[in-house]
């Protein structure tokens, strides 16, 4: 089946399409890839998608590449929570031209305990890359902060805009809202110098509600813990 030019919440997305430009809607579900060159497969309800009068249909030969087999993408990590899919989360801004995007989660087996950060980043062109870091005995908290902090460092600085999103409220709190940092002082102070002199907008969305990048960041910050070790990601 062919692809046609979509918007989920903003952000522009290639949707499976039937030949006559009705979305190819399985479950209330339909296919969509971030990018023309993405591999990585996701499924969006079919209301939160919007195609715009005369959008361009692409062909499956000229499309995204093929992932392998017909298992949904959306796989999740053993031990992950399942993704509740209540609500829309009108918390995820629109894309701003040519802006980089990145999802940032943190996760902690035990408060503390073992920790990790998953972060994915989407360049201006719309290529998707992943990476998460296996941060050792440290807080939610932490990981949620240094998941952010990963994502502008691997960044390269530029005068392009940037959108961090995060479930973490404390971590917009502390880093964007003035809020005073009674603990983890030395991070947040890290986080505010690096984010110092650039563009960069951090936006909530909330955890867990269906909202395929950020879900996925969740599954890479529980990678990290699982196989203890750390995936960057060079751009």
């Amino acid at each position: 089946m062919p692809w046609i030019e979509a918007t989920l919440r903003g952000q522009r997305v290639l949707a499976r399409t039937k030949p006559d430009g009705a979305l190819a809607v399985e479950g209330g579900r339909v296919e969509i890839r971030y990018g023309a060159t993405s591999d990585r497969a996701y499924h969006a309800a079919a209301k939160n998608l919007e195609v715009a009068e005369g959008a361009k249909i692409v062909s499956d030969e000229a499309g995204p590449p093929r992932t392998s087999g017909d298992a949904p993408a959306r796989t999740r990590t053993a031990g992950a929570k399942p993704a509740s899919r209540k609500g829309d989360p009108s918390s995820v801004e629109p894309r701003p031209a040519r802006a980089w995007i990145a999802y940032t989660d943190g996760a902690c087996s035990g408060n503390p305990g073992p920790a990790g950060c998953g972060v994915v980043i989407v360049s201006p062109d719309g290529k998707v890359h992943e990476g998460f870091e296996y941060i050792g005995e440290a807080t939610n908290n932490v990981a949620e902060l240094t998941a952010i902090l990963r994502a502008v460092e691997w960044v390269p600085p530029a005068p392009l805009a940037m959108l961090v999103h995060t479930d973490s409220q404390y971590a917009i709190g502390v880093v964007q809202k003035g809020w005073k940092a009674k603990a983890n002082q030395e991070l947040v102070a890290t986080l505010r110098a690096t984010l110092s002199g650039r563009d960069v907008r951090l936006v909530y969305v909330p955890g867990h509600s269906g909202v395929p990048m950020n879900e996925r960041a969740d599954e890479l910050a529980r990678e990290s813990i699982l196989v203890r070790r750390t995936q960057k990601i060079a751009l």
